[in-house]
């Protein structure tokens, strides 16, 4: 379909809004998109490692020891029934000092790998001391800053709150556990570390890993890390896609457990220690649900040793997404709304099948929501600009085709367009003429107008009766009237509806004919020619002014038969082609073999008749003469013409 360049103008348009969505991460829409690819975490049956486990300070704990916060003794008691082989990570902070210090810093001395936590803010009522960050400056990632030379590549921290001195000097390693949300809250990546008063720490996962691990973390690429074997990709601003797991898969341990020695299966474990308790732990919302703060470092500690960290493929989604902009364009050629929707839902549910096939096995984060709009959008483009196509070369159908075919019939073409294509196919039609008897006559005593308004009277009449019976009325010609049957859309037995036509003009014309009688007006009398045949029928103009017509030999044979009515002194002949078509359904009486102007071989004329009692006794006399005598007989009866009289002559 040729499509107005305003139109593909506003097309273009739509896919410029979208991109500027696209890139600029527009709310509501983005936050839309998050949740939206959420549901791949309702697929998720991945199990996170065994080598984490998470012990809670939760209600069992607070009922027993009160309140938090708690007498650090109490801390110290249950550290001590860790075994050394343990990696121990603080999520929370001991900031203030108190007079319970001493046995808590004592237990961490005693421990080679246990990682303090901190976290960074934007205003802090105190600033950490020179002697804190002195410390804190030991657990800083220096290789990784002189590997990227750029500490902006991270998020920049201007406050911190830290562990008191004493604290902070009996850990092994500090680390942060700040994390960041995204636009609608929800927390879906993990930092790998944050830039802080000119040095870059690592995220309390990465700390963990790195002594875990005995590797330190190293960048590959702009926005790809490794840490021993494992690959860590994140985002420009050096997060990573966390991959959650069921709720229920997490190892959680209550506090009191730990502080009564019953968990002596922790060895060699990664030990995460938080707060669960109402009101005083950090809960996140998560895709999973709200999930405790402590939870999110396991979750990214397993993701990079289970390497099932989600990363993102920017090529692949760029390439969806001008996929999906430009299928409906594609499929503007396609005529059929059904097919083009079947092609749009299929394209869309076989790419969401694969974002969950991605997601399940190759831990591939493919984003669906962007290319669902984009669809959409350009969709709906795409058929309105279709709509006001099909709208404007419907109307011109119409106007173009209302006089001449029935309303059924334009309805149909005005569905199928295409049928009026630019040029003609070979088909079977079956063709009709006719002509007013001595018109030259009658012309000759009237005035114009009066000429006029007669003709308009029978033409009226005779033109309504080949739109009722779905033919399609080709051309006036002066008093001649053209029309054929089965084009532009097909109609079912077409020979015989145009001999009902033409049995149906003999009727209507003899009752105008009596209309004429009163108001002292000439009669009319007509002679009509029918015959079927394959010919070209198509537009025969151009793209800007058509003439739908037939061309061929079965037409000019069917303007050769009408005008032989003359001389067989009849009203309606029909070809042997014709006559083969409908049969014996119709009244017929065989004329002659006719050598026509134009034709080689002769052709078997029939007149057409009303079936009535006196045209079949006409129809049986003429087929029982057998001589000039019985011709003779018959003509004096009305039943031949001279014809048939001077032929046996």
């Amino acid at each position: 379909m040729k499509i107005n360049v305003k139109y593909l103008g506003i097309y273009l348009s739509v896919i410029l809004i979208f991109s500027l969505l696209y890139i600029k991460k527009v709310e509501p829409l983005h936050s839309f998109s998050l949740r939206f690819n959420d549901l791949n975490f309702l697929l998720q049956d991945k199990m996170p490692s065994k080598e984490i486990v998470f012990i809670s300070v939760d209600e069992k704990s607070v009922n027993r020891f009160g309140r938090w916060p708690w007498n650090r003794d109490i801390l110290a008691k249950a550290i001590n029934n860790l075994n050394n082989s343990n990696i121990l990570l603080f999520d929370m902070v001991f900031s203030e000092e108190t007079d319970n210090d001493n046995l808590l810093i004592k237990s961490l001395q005693n421990r080679d790998n246990t990682i303090c936590g901190f976290f960074l803010r934007d205003k802090a009522s105190k600033a950490i001391s020179e002697e804190q960050a002195d410390i804190l400056s030991d657990s800083s990632l220096e290789r990784l800053l002189s590997e990227i030379g750029d500490k902006r590549a991270f998020i920049q921290g201007s406050e911190a709150e830290v562990n008191s001195e004493n604290i902070l000097s009996a850990c092994s390693l500090s680390a942060t556990f700040s994390t960041l949300r995204e636009s609608d809250q929800y927390l879906r990546k993990y930092p790998l570390a944050f830039s802080f008063n000119g040095e870059l720490y690592p995220s309390l996962g990465i700390q963990a890993l790195r002594v875990k691990l005995k590797s330190d973390l190293l960048h590959v690429s702009d926005n790809s890390y490794k840490l021993a074997k494992h690959i860590i990709r994140s985002d420009d601003k050096g997060f990573a896609q966390l991959n959650y797991y069921p709720l229920s898969s997490y190892q959680n341990y209550s506090f009191l457990d730990l502080y009564n020695n019953k968990l002596g299966f922790l060895k060699d474990k990664i030990v995460i220690l938080g707060i669960t308790e109402v009101g005083v732990g950090d809960v996140k919302i998560t895709p999973m649900g709200l999930m405790a703060g402590p939870l999110i470092h396991y979750t990214f500690i397993s993701n990079v040793l289970n390497d099932e960290l989600l990363h993102v493929n920017t090529i692949l989604d760029i390439v969806t997404l001008i996929l999906f902009l430009l299928l409906p364009l594609i499929c503007l050629k396609i005529d059929s709304i059904y097919r083009r929707a079947s092609i749009y839902g299929l394209s869309y549910i076989l790419f969401f099948l694969f974002t969950k096939i991605a997601y399940l096995y190759l831990n591939l984060y493919v984003d669906a929501f962007y290319p669902l709009i984009a669809l959409t959008l350009t969709a709906i483009s795409s058929e309105s600009i279709l709509y006001q196509a099909q709208e404007q070369k419907s109307r011109f159908i119409g106007n173009a085709f209302s006089s001449y075919l029935s309303p059924v019939l334009l309805k149909k073409l005005m569905q199928e367009p295409e049928r009026l294509k630019l040029g003609g196919e070979k088909k079977e039609l079956t063709i009709f003429f006719s002509d007013i008897r001595s018109f030259t006559t009658i012309s000759e005593k009237m005035k114009p107008e009066d000429l006029t308004q007669l003709l308009n009277r029978y033409f009226t009449p005779m033109s309504d009766i080949v739109t009722a019976h779905n033919g399609m009325i080709d051309k006036y010609i002066g008093d001649a009237l053209m029309a054929f049957y089965n084009a532009p859309l097909d109609v079912e037995n077409h020979a015989g509806v145009a001999c009902e036509s033409a049995l149906e003009m003999m009727d209507k014309l003899s009752l105008l004919n009596v209309e004429l009688k009163k108001e002292n007006l000439p009669s009319i009398d007509i002679g009509i020619g029918l015959n079927t045949a394959e010919v070209v029928v198509g537009n025969m103009g151009s793209n800007r002014r058509f003439n739908y017509t037939v061309i061929g030999d079965g037409v000019n044979l069917a303007s050769r038969v009408e005008g032989l009515n003359k001389v067989f002194k009849t009203n309606i002949i029909i070809t042997e082609f014709t006559k083969a078509k409908i049969g014996d359904s119709f009244l017929t009486r065989r004329l002659d073999r006719v050598q026509v102007k134009g034709k080689e071989e002769k052709v078997m004329l029939y007149e057409l008749l009303k079936d009535t009692e006196q045209n079949r006794t006409k129809v049986s006399r003429f087929e029982k003469a057998k001589s000039l005598d019985d011709f003779r007989r018959l003509a004096q009866k009305d039943v031949v013409c001279e014809y048939f009289i001077k032929k046996l002559s």
